[in-house]
């Protein structure tokens, strides 16, 4: 993996922001949800972190989901984290490009985007097209494996570029889940420590 992200620092005139808690990193798998052995199920067990839960995992709804995003964070207690997978990245940039409430973001990790604009995707994602392609307000860092079946390499590369996030190639990975061995993925965990500092 390359270097970690550089840190943001936050607040105004040099005054404390409230600090992230466990309780405010909120996890935010993708189409059909994270089983059992995906790091994002594994973090939500050993550090305690949330996840976003929506009401249909198998007939995802940008809107229905995005909504249900915005109550997540609006009932956070402080700033919230995204941890986003698959389709959790497309769920972040679409949330981002039109909630009101941006700024009770402090960051995102977006790890192996999926592409909802591929034909064998399209029709099944239909309401995820097209994806939405603004800047991010907070800082984030998009994490892309170099075979992912679900995303090309040079396609992730322009998600982060459309999204101002920072891109860390994680070599050959597949879709960055359960299927990829990486158990509690400890070398993304340090990405979201990083992102979470003050």
């Amino acid at each position: 993996m390359s270097s970690r992200p550089t840190t943001h620092r936050g607040g105004v005139h040099g005054e404390l922001e409230p600090r992230t808690t466990s309780t405010n990193v909120l996890i935010l798998p993708g189409w059909q949800d994270s089983g059992p052995g995906h790091w994002q199920t594994l973090w939500e067990q050993h550090h305690g972190y949330p996840r976003v839960q929506q009401h249909d995992w198998m007939k995802p709804l940008r809107g229905d989901w995005m909504a249900r995003l915005e109550d997540t964070v609006l009932s956070c207690d402080g700033p919230a984290v995204l941890v986003a997978h698959s389709l959790g990245c497309l769920l972040a940039a679409a949330w981002a490009a039109h909630s009101r409430n941006t700024h009770r973001v402090k960051a995102a990790l977006l790890v192996a985007p999926g592409d909802a604009e591929r034909p064998e995707l399209r029709e099944q994602l239909c309401s995820w097209c097209p994806i939405e392609l603004k800047p991010l307000p907070f800082p984030s860092v998009l994490v892309a494996s170099s075979n992912d079946p679900y995303c090309t390499f040079d396609r992730a590369r322009q998600f982060a570029r459309a999204w101002g996030a920072q891109f860390i190639d994680h070599g050959d990975c597949g879709h960055i889940n359960a299927e990829s061995g990486l158990e509690g993925w400890p070398q993304g965990h340090a990405l979201l420590q990083d992102l979470m500092k003050d």
